[in-house]
């Protein structure tokens, strides 16, 4: 359980690094001004952001989900297979249950977590900064707007996550269940990361939109006014001023990061079990690897 807990967390920290960059670009693409567009598109945000922020701008907000990673890895995996064991029986049914009751719960995590991530993200470069790290964002949002400031986007995250959680554990389960991923097989590892990463595109599909609205509510008034009175004001001005486009903003750059992720979070997670179960040898005495379970793509991340 432990040893399935620290190869879990290691392989998050695996997608966290790959993904970070997706993440930051998608977060501008999705609250930038339509008056007036800093970015034209998925590549020249990259390219913008490197060349007037270097590389590190790609990374702002990285100390948020890799703070949090522990916690959440805790919670998706403590509550899905406690979920699981107490349903009674492993169906795809019962998996999607487990995983979407393992999304809402890790939301008190991820929530505050995204809050100050998407904060950092859109902070300038300039040396007068707002806010520090994460925990000083969090800090100041809690001082200036109390609790209910540090849960800001809560029900959006929760609309997002739940469902996502879900699909993303049942498209899993599926799809390993349909490759016949078996302890021993010579493409065990590459049937793990092509269910993965596709486990991951499927649940960011799922759920996008959602995942606009909450980006958009949870930076709200960081550059002006706020202008949303809650998450149907928001669907609503958004769709009124930009049409149902505005809910795939920087889905492309999603996607693009989803796979990888995956791949990065899978790929960890088999390494670090085989070194600490010492390549067990198998009944003809040939390594087998360690057959990963489900594991997070960072959240929604996913």
């Amino acid at each position: 359980m432990a040893l399935d807990f620290l190869a879990g967390c290691a392989g998050g920290v695996a997608g966290v690094l790959v993904g970070h960059p997706f993440d930051t670009v998608k977060v501008r693409l999705q609250v930038q001004s339509l008056e007036k567009p800093q970015y034209r598109g998925t590549l020249h945000c990259f390219q913008s952001i490197v060349k007037q922020e270097s590389v590190l701008g790609l990374y702002k907000g990285l100390g948020s989900p890799l703070t949090g990673l522990t916690f959440i890895n805790a919670l998706v995996f403590g509550v899905q297979g406690n979920t699981l064991r107490a349903l009674g029986h492993d169906s795809p049914l019962n998996q999607f249950l487990a995983g979407a009751a393992a999304g809402a719960i890790q939301c008190v995590i991820c929530c505050p977590m995204e809050l100050a991530k998407t904060r950092l993200q859109l902070q300038d470069a300039s040396p007068a900064r707002t806010y520090r790290g994460s925990l000083d964002c969090l800090a100041q949002i809690y001082r200036h707007e109390g609790l209910r400031g540090v849960n800001r986007g809560m029900v959006s995250t929760l609309l997002r996550e739940t469902p996502s959680f879900g699909v993303y554990f049942l498209t899993y389960d599926v799809l390993t269940r349909a490759l016949c991923c078996e302890p021993g097989d010579r493409l065990l590892v590459p049937k793990l990361l092509l269910a993965g990463g596709t486990s991951g595109i499927t649940s960011w599909l799922s759920t996008y939109p959602m995942d606009v609205v909450k980006s958009r509510l949870q930076a709200d008034g960081l550059r002006g006014a706020p202008r949303y009175r809650g998450i149907v004001d928001c669907v609503r001005q958004s769709y009124r001023a930009e049409g149902w486009r505005v809910f795939t903003r920087g889905l492309a750059s999603t996607l693009l990061r989803a796979f990888p992720v995956n791949a990065a979070t899978f790929a960890t997670v088999t390494v670090v079990l085989s070194y600490a179960r010492g390549e067990e040898a198998g009944p003809e005495g040939e390594a087998v690897p360690p057959a990963a379970g489900p594991t997070l793509a960072q959240p929604s991340s996913l």
